[in-house]
């Protein structure tokens, strides 16, 4: 049986993105080349941490992870990742509006789970089988995991930048915002000039 994990690259100051989010920018007003600069431009540096992000079974994201907008769906919206997203298997989106499943190209297809987070993580284990389920983020769909004992193995990898969004407009949810104390086990550190590694598991 495989584990669930969770990877989220962030800032010295705990951001995986600001709430300002546009369709032009996901990560909103969050740098997101200092944010994924060691993946994008350095990836032969990272590979193997760049490959174990979609290595997984099934996949369970918030919905800003898919896409910006919070009420009703723009049905023509489908991703930021072009029509052959990186997932390669079923994803299941956390949202409160329901919208049909979107299949993409490459074996990815999108189910839209407006029934919370343990529906979300049971229909992605049944999809999955013996393979690991990865919770692709973002933030606060991590921290949820963790408040509920729902993550076996976190991944973080953190960038060597301060976005100094706390108390701004566009502060989103940092780690472990509202988890309560949690016990974790480094298991494995790896650092480069851009980015450091960090892997915990549960105590």
């Amino acid at each position: 049986m495989g584990i669930v994990t969770g990877d989220i690259s962030i800032t010295l100051d705990g951001f995986g993105a600001a709430t300002d989010q546009t369709r032009e920018h996901p990560f909103g007003s969050l740098d997101e080349n200092q944010l994924h600069r060691w993946m994008f431009e350095h990836g032969d540096d990272n590979a193997a941490e760049v490959a174990a992000i979609v290595d997984a079974g099934a996949f369970v994201m918030g919905r800003n992870m898919f896409g910006p907008g919070r009420g009703e769906w723009d049905l023509d919206w489908r991703g930021w990742w072009g029509e052959d997203p990186p997932y390669h298997a079923p994803v299941f989106v956390l949202t409160h509006h329901e919208r049909p499943s979107v299949e993409m190209a490459g074996g990815t297809t999108f189910h839209f789970v407006t029934d919370g987070l343990d529906a979300a993580l049971a229909r992605a284990r049944g999809e999955a089988g013996e393979r690991n389920v990865a919770v692709a983020g973002g933030a606060s769909t991590i921290n949820a995991c963790l408040a509920a004992g729902q993550l076996d193995e976190l991944r973080l990898h953190l960038v060597p930048y301060v976005a100094g969004l706390a108390g701004g407009p566009a502060a989103g949810p940092r780690m472990f915002d509202g988890t309560g104390p949690l016990g974790l086990v480094p298991v494995a550190s790896r650092h480069t000039p851009h980015v450091t590694h960090l892997t915990y598991r549960r105590a």
